[in-house]
């Protein structure tokens, strides 16, 4: 009978909304001369525009919340694929305990009935091993083996101090050899050379699978790897320097937000005495949050401008709820197709022997 009703609760998987299947910009134009939020998206679906026609300026994607789990990882997929994400900024919820599990096979599940009236009560999931977030399940078992498999491509690295970026490369890696058809950002990253960073990268599936890894190489004496989050910020302030000019589009905000809008600050105590470091020239925010608590998640764009991070000339915060507004804002773009004018940037190759290389136009 367990059984039965767990199978029965984890029926109906999440399907991904597609963005190229229907052409945004018909919404984005209609709410051009509305007003409100609506408005405030279709100004930031222009000024998005600007950032993927200045070819000389690179898109800093940063993301926060559950994301693949409420049906966006194809919006996200997008953006990477088609050359309008050159670094991706995350938390670890969204591109390990989220993006890399669905590339294991695994799956997350809508929820019968609501958040307000659910079909089953929480004790009753605890019981039946069901994780929810929010109005999604998740098989705890499920959870548990990607975990696993993290710490075991951990156990598999040289003992040594890692960047998050060099850790998400090597996930990226592992799913081109053992899961070439997934559909995943961390797989899209790797094959288009977009370092994607991960700076509070303990809190995830990560996070467990290193202390599984410490574990086991410390019950036998053996060095293990560690997580350098100064590395972290020094290599993104290195993209930063390399390429100067850059544009946000930020989902969320939290810890993404901030690292990312930091870097220019970082770039600027690398650079060389006199040398100008610019400010993102670009901004675009969706979110929830908003400045009365005093957290950083909805503070203000121009807030940032008196840090020296932002310039106010284009930017833009949206408050939405990603899952509205993100579909709309991706699909505009894609239809506009700016973007296949747009060389991809292969910043990761920074970082490598390699010498770098961008995608035909």
């Amino acid at each position: 009978m367990t059984v039965d009703r767990k199978r029965a609760l984890l029926a109906r998987p999440v399907e991904h909304i597609d963005v190229t299947g229907f052409d945004g910009r018909a919404v984005v134009d209609s709410y051009r001369n509305a007003a409100f939020q609506a408005r405030n998206l279709a100004e930031a679906a222009d000024i998005f525009a600007e950032m993927i026609e200045d070819r000389r300026c690179p898109v800093i994607l940063t993301l926060a919340g559950s994301l693949v789990s409420a049906g966006l990882k194809e919006a996200l997929i997008t953006l990477i694929e088609c050359n309008m994400a050159d670094v991706v900024v995350a938390t670890g919820a969204v591109v390990v305990d989220q993006d890399f599990f669905e590339a294991l096979g695994f799956r997350h599940y809508m929820a019968p009935g609501s958040p307000e009236a659910p079909s089953a009560d929480d004790e009753e999931l605890r019981a039946l091993g069901i994780d929810r977030i929010y109005d999604t399940y998740v098989d705890e078992t499920d959870l548990q083996r990607c975990d696993a498999t993290v710490a075991g491509i951990f156990d598999g690295l040289e003992a040594r101090p890692w960047s998050s970026r060099e850790l998400m490369r090597e996930l990226g890696a592992y799913l081109e050899r053992h899961h070439g058809d997934a559909r995943s950002i961390l797989l899209a990253a790797h094959r288009k050379e977009v370092p994607v960073f991960v700076p509070a990268l303990s809190d995830s599936s990560a996070g467990f699978g290193v202390v599984a890894h410490r574990a086991r190489a410390g019950g036998g004496g053996l060095p293990h790897i560690a997580f350098d989050s100064g590395k972290d910020f020094h290599e993104l302030a290195e993209i930063k320097l390399a390429v100067r000019e850059t544009g946000l589009l930020m989902v969320g905000g939290g810890v993404p937000k901030n690292f990312a809008q930091d870097v220019v600050v970082a770039a600027r105590m690398l650079a060389d005495a006199g040398e100008d470091v610019p400010m993102h020239r670009y901004a675009v925010q969706l979110t929830v949050a908003d400045a009365r608590d005093g957290g950083l998640s909805g503070s203000t764009l121009r807030e940032a401008t008196t840090w020296g991070k932002v310039a106010v000339s284009r930017e833009r915060m949206v408050f939405g709820e990603a899952t509205l507004t993100l579909p709309l804002l991706v699909s505009d773009a894609y239809h506009r197709a700016g973007w296949r004018k747009r060389a991809g940037m292969r910043l990761g190759s920074i970082f490598s022997e390699a010498p770098a290389r961008v995608d035909s136009a």
